[in-house]
């Protein structure tokens, strides 16, 4: 008998994002592994933050969210922030729960400094990947490395000056047209409005140039 697609919006739900997670999933032993390390680096988040005032992000859950996205090769922190919202696996290495609400990619990326600035991130980096070689999951094996391009969402009428007069108003909100001749544009002196993060690059001369973002492909040879 065909089921009923009856859609019950309302109905609250009592499973947690431990309980979707597989047994065997790779993320389980890589979290036993950083949560080790956080552990450790606990007495030296003390130090980081004040007493008292508006609790921040907990460094743990900034850590452990900076680490899915290498793993993951996930291209910017908006679209980090996207998938952790719906994403139960990313909610539970995180330590989310299945209703939290997650971070702004703003709110997150300013606490993300706090921690590359104190090098907290790199120490911790370094440790979860001593703990991997110490337990026999990495090698030393020949890489070879590409350098290469992936295209952002944002469209190049994005791309405006980050200072000076403001331009006339759009002939169309939803997609102006924008005259490009004759003006000079670099990302020293310009950057996208809806995404900040992505640069205007080419891959090559006689090539047009695109907001992108500069990735760094990795292969690995003799490697089962």
């Amino acid at each position: 008998m065909r089921g009923v697609d009856q859609q019950q919006n309302q109905m609250f739900s009592y499973l947690s994002p431990e309980e979707q997670v597989q047994k065997d999933h790779p993320l389980r032993p890589i979290r036993a592994m950083v949560d080790e390390v956080l552990r450790e680096l606990s007495p030296r988040f003390d130090g980081m933050y004040a007493s008292v005032g508006r609790p921040s992000i907990p460094p743990e859950q900034l850590l452990r969210a900076l680490l899915l996205q290498m793993l993951y090769s996930i291209r910017s922190e908006r679209l980090l922030v996207e998938e952790m919202d719906y994403n139960l696996l990313f909610r539970w290495f995180v330590g989310l729960n299945a209703d939290e609400e997650v971070w702004d990619a703003t709110t997150f990326s300013k606490n993300r400094d706090r921690l590359l600035e104190a090098d907290v991130a790199k120490q911790f980096l370094a440790q979860v990947v001593g703990q991997a070689r110490a337990k026999g999951l990495t090698s030393d094996e020949h890489f070879t490395m590409e350098g290469t391009l992936l295209e952002a969402w944002a469209s190049v009428k994005s791309f405006q000056p980050k200072e000076g007069k403001q331009p006339p108003p759009p002939d169309d909100p939803g997609n102006p047209t924008v005259n490009f001749r004759g003006e000079k544009r670099s990302n020293e002196t310009h950057e996208s409005k809806t995404d900040p993060d992505a640069k205007l690059a080419r891959k090559s001369d006689g090539k047009e140039a695109k907001l992108s973002y500069a990735a760094t492909c990795w292969w690995r040879t003799g490697m089962g």
